[in-house]
């Protein structure tokens, strides 16, 4: 993916409601993981004001200015188009945005977390098989999720489209979202 880095104020107005934002780190998830990202939001406009929605570990649910995050975090938060070209007419921008404000004051799924890590292991993957199954996991929501799996959860749920449909929500990490052809890279912000 080449980078093509933009000034938050000269390009917020082209990021639409539901817009995947991907965190760039080098921390355990993406040493571990499958690719460079860490963390997973979706973008959402409220009173003439660009939002984060998340579900971020220490915090849980909550939504916070973009701008805010992008002048702590300048050049690690890449911007993804959530169905590109309308690719999926059927998907709800709006819809998957309502559920993603509904994770709100949830707490940090730590559980499905660490559920997602073990898969890493070599001898869980041995006696574990690889779970697809997004409709069992619909039915029983009990357990708070993390960000990639919030946001996984937003588009399949509320917008209607699964964006990683060869896995389920709960092992979907940043990483998975960003390969998914679902979404489109735009751009970074600074």
């Amino acid at each position: 993916m080449k980078v093509v880095e933009r000034n938050f104020s000269e390009c917020a107005g082209e990021i639409l409601d539901s817009d995947l934002l991907l965190f760039r780190s080098r921390g355990l998830v993406p040493l571990a993981g499958r690719g460079f990202h860490s963390h997973a939001g979706k973008a959402a406009w409220w009173n003439g004001h660009l939002f984060l929605l998340e579900v971020r570990e220490f915090y849980g649910g909550r939504a916070v200015l973009l701008e805010s995050q992008v002048k702590k975090r300048p050049g690690q938060i890449d911007v993804f188009r959530a169905n590109p070209d309308n690719r999926w007419p059927a998907y709800h921008r709006d819809k998957a945005v309502e559920l993603m404000q509904r994770f709100a004051g949830c707490d940090y799924g730590y559980w499905n977390v660490l559920m997602a890590a073990l898969t890493h292991l070599s001898c869980v993957r041995f006696f574990m098989k690889p779970d697809f199954d997004d409709l069992s996991e619909t039915k029983k929501i009990s357990r708070p999720p993390f960000c990639s799996q919030a946001c996984a959860i937003a588009d399949r749920i509320g917008g209607g489209i699964d964006p990683v449909p060869h896995l389920a929500d709960r092992f979907t990490e940043p990483a998975d979202l960003a390969r998914s052809v679902f979404y489109k890279y735009l751009f970074t912000l600074k």
